[in-house]
């Protein structure tokens, strides 16, 4: 089923700008959105979601009360939410794999709430910025625009095929999504689109995104823009999962409570260590998707995630036995590793 607004199909559109111009009420939301006071969201209740991680659960819930995200420059943060049984889902996604992506997404929430047949899946899609690829986006609109006058081509297919030659990381971003979710079985509802122009502001010449992260409160389904100063558990272990090329993985059991980490693999012989010793200026220009725009505490981050992986250059050595760490929600709000035997 499609992709729907205000209950009616999507059709297909050629830039962000037209989706925008064509609904202005998505316009009128986003800009209520973005102007909303941001959240600090207290760690004891919280669920923290790195780059190319999701998680999910319902609002019966006893650990978890908020599910959230942050850091997002180009990458854009999901939330899918049945409105009848209260399963949401929040991901973080960097156009790595969108396509096979967002299935799991439906499929997951769906499946948290299977014995619920009234309500409807909504969507709230949020991040992005007026980056620097901007003239490649226009580019690839003007290609596509004249192949669709020429040849009626397929108008997804095209994006796709485009986004792979061209290598504009916001044009692939924002049109898979698109089209992932409207390949879909279900009916999905787009309500919030805070993303690309709507979520660009120009600070002192340089464009950068008005809003980095989001919380959903898993009991009411609120989104709202957030900010957090916990993002664990296990936040370097996850960084270097996701700095060496791990895919994108479900990290909660919400049915016992568990953050799930790993098992996960790298070489032990990655040669990183030099990164060590380059400038902020190298770092972001060279591991940085929109080095003008990162959050102030980008670089230290790569470099604590750089010297983990060379603290831990065997990776099977944090899993012993080959499980994944788990860990719970202590008295005291923390997460705490779970002892497995």
């Amino acid at each position: 089923m499609p992709l729907l607004i205000q209950s009616k199909e999507l059709d297909r559109i050629r830039s962000t700008a037209e989706l925008f111009d064509n609904n202005p009420h998505l316009q009128e939301k986003a800009r209520t959105f973005r102007s909303r006071a941001l959240v600090d969201v207290d760690p004891g209740c919280l669920l923290y979601v790195q780059q190319r991680e999701f998680a999910a659960t319902t609002p019966a819930d006893n650990s978890v009360s908020v599910i959230g995200s942050d850091d997002a420059t180009t990458c854009h943060l999901v939330v899918l939410r049945h409105t009848g049984s209260g399963a949401v889902c929040l991901a973080h996604c960097d156009g790595s794999s969108t396509s096979s992506e967002v299935p799991l997404f439906v499929k997951t929430v769906a499946s948290l709430g299977n014995v619920c047949k009234d309500g409807r899946f909504e969507l709230h899609l949020v991040g992005g910025f007026i980056d620097d690829s901007e003239t490649s986006h226009k580019l690839s609109l003007n290609i596509l625009g004249m192949i669709l006058q020429s040849f009626f081509l397929s108008f997804w297919s095209v994006v796709l095929f485009l986004g792979s030659i061209l290598g504009s990381r916001k044009l692939k971003s924002i049109f898979i999504f698109i089209a992932a979710f409207q390949k879909q079985k279900e009916d999905i509802h787009l309500e919030t689109c805070c993303i690309t122009e709507m979520n660009d502001i120009l600070d002192n010449g340089t464009h950068r995104p008005i809003v980095y992260g989001i919380g959903v409160n898993v009991k009411t389904g609120d989104v709202f823009p957030a900010s957090f100063t916990h993002k664990g558990p296990a936040e370097e272990l996850r960084s270097a999962r996701t700095f060496t090329g791990g895919e994108m993985a479900d990290i909660y059991d919400s049915s016992h409570g568990l953050v799930r980490v790993g098992p996960c693999k790298w070489s032990s012989n990655l040669d990183i260590a030099f990164w060590l010793s380059q400038s902020d200026e190298v770092i972001l220009k060279y591991l940085s998707t929109s080095p003008m725009a990162e959050p102030p505490h980008f670089v230290q981050h790569i470099k604590s995630t750089i010297r983990f992986l060379l603290e831990h250059p065997n990776s099977d050595s944090l899993f012993p036995g080959g499980q994944p760490q788990l860990y719970q929600r202590a008295q005291s709000g923390d997460w705490e590793r779970l002892v497995q035997s």
